[in-house]
C-alpha cells in the first residue's frame, strides 16, 4: 500500500512531495557514486567500505558545517542549484586541513514546505560539491517544518568523513621561523560574513541585481559564487611536497584561522600589500566603511586556504598548486612571535 496521509498533509507535511523529491534527487545522487558505496539513498543508514589499502593506522575525520545567510541570497534570486556546493566545501575544506581525504557526505534540508522541484536543485549542487571534492553522497535528510519557517524557506546543513594514515596527518608543530606561507585564492566571500554583507547593502530584490563594474557582473551573481572547493589540489600538493600545516579560511579571516594551525610562540608575518584581495571586497569595506583590520577579522579577502611549507619547497608548491588550476602565490613567512598574525 503507497503511503499517505491526508491528516498530516492538512498538518503541513504532505509525505508523498518527500518521496517525489528523492525519485528527482536521484540522477544527481548517482553522479557521485565512487568505489565503496554500498547503498542507495533511502535506507536508514549510508552504508560506505572504507578503502585502507597501503594504511598502516588509517583515522577517520569528521566535519560538519552549513551554508548560514548565504542562503537569503539564493531566496531573492530564487537560485537554489549552488548553495549544496558551498555546503560541501565548508566541511570538506576543512577535513583536508588534517590531511584526509574526503570519503563520504550527508546532507540536511531543513525547510518550510517540500517543494519536489526545489528540493532536487538544491541536492543537484550538493551532488556537484560531492563530485569536486571525490567523495560519495550516501545519504541525508529532508524535513518539512511548517510554521518553524516561511514555506518558501530552508535551512541547509552537511556533515562528512575523511580518512588519512595517521603518520600522515600534518603535524603543525614541526613549523617554524622562516617557513614559507602560501596563499590559494578564493572564488569569492565564499560562506561567511552575510550577516555582515546584507547589513552593508541591506540586500533587497532591487538592489541584489544591481551591475557593478568592479565586479564585471551583478552583486547578487557575485555574492552567490560558490565556495572553491581545494581536496583534489591539495591532496596533489600532499603527494608533491612535504606540507606542515593548512588552515581554511572561513568566518574569523586571517586573525581567527591561520593561528589555529600554528604552534606556540610562532607568527605569520603577512604584507598587506602582498595580498590579492578581490574586489567584491574592496566593494564592502567601502560601502560599510568597514576598518579594515575588521575586514581581515571577518572574510577570507580573496584568500581560502593557507599552507606552510619549508622555504625550499616554496616555489614548488606554488607551481603544484598552478599546474593544478588554483591561483597560488606566496603570501608570507612565519616568525617567532606570539601574535598570531601579523599584518604589516
Amino acid at each position: 500500500m503507497k503511503s499517505f496521509s491526508d491528516s498530516y498533509k492538512a498538518a503541513g507535511v504532505d509525505v508523498t512531495a518527500g518521496y517525489k523529491s528523492v525519485e528527482l534527487m536521484k540522477e544527481h545522487v548517482k553522479r557521485t557514486a565512487i568505489p565503496g558505496v554500498l547503498s542507495g539513498i533511502g535506507g536508514f543508514g549510508g552504508l560506505f567500505e572504507l578503502d585502507t589499502t597501503g594504511m598502516s593506522h588509517p583515522v577517520t575525520v569528521s566535519g560538519t558545517d552549513g551554508v548560514g545567510t548565504k542562503l537569503k541570497v539564493a531566496f531573492l534570486l530564487d537560485k537554489h542549484d549552488t548553495v549544496g556546493i558551498d555546503c560541501v566545501a565548508m566541511c570538506v575544506n576543512d577535513i583536508i586541513c588534517c590531511g584526509a581525504k574526503p570519503q563520504f557526505f550527508l546532507d540536511y534540508i531543513a525547510i518550510g514546505k517540500n517543494y519536489p522541484e526545489k528540493v532536487a536543485e538544491i541536492v543537484k549542487g550538493v551532488a556537484e560539491g560531492c563530485v569536486q571534492s571525490g567523495c560519495a553522497l550516501i545519504g541525508g535528510e529532508t524535513a518539512e517544518h511548517p510554521g518553524m519557517m516561511p514555506e518558501d524557506e530552508y535551512d541547509l546543513a552537511g556533515f562528512s568523513v575523511g580518512v588519512v594514515d595517521k603518520e600522515k596527518i600534518l603535524k603543525p608543530d614541526t613549523q617554524k621561523s622562516g617557513d614559507v606561507m602560501i596563499a590559494i585564492k578564493s572564488s569569492g566571500v565564499h560562506s561567511n560574513g552575510f550577516s555582515l554583507v546584507r547589513k552593508v547593502f541591506g540586500l533587497d530584490s532591487e538592489n541584489i541585481n544591481k551591475y557593478y563594474d568592479e565586479l564585471s557582473s551583478t552583486l547578487g551573481e557575485t555574492l552567490l559564487t560558490p565556495t572553491r572547493i581545494y581536496v583534489k589540489p591539495i591532496l596533489t600538493l600532499l603527494d608533491s611536497v612535504k606540507v606542515k600545516s593548512i588552515s581554511h579560511i572561513t568566518g574569523g579571516g586571517f586573525y581567527e584561522n591561520i593561528p589555529r594551525s600554528l604552534p606556540e610562540g610562532i607568527s605569520a608575518r603577512i604584507k598587506r600589500n602582498d595580498v590579492d584581495v578581490l574586489p567584491i571586497f574592496e566593494l564592502i569595506a567601502k560601502t560599510g566603511n568597514i576598518p579594515e583590520r575588521d575586514m581581515f577579522n571577518t572574510y577570507n579577502m580573496g584568500v581560502g586556504m593557507t599552507v606552510v611549507v619549508d622555504s625550499a619547497d616554496a616555489d614548488k608548491a606554488v607551481r603544484t598548486l598552478n599546474d593544478c588550476g588554483e591561483s597560488a602565490y606566496i603570501l608570507g613567512e612565519l616568525v617567532n612571535s606570539n601574535e598570531g598574525v601579523i599584518i604589516e
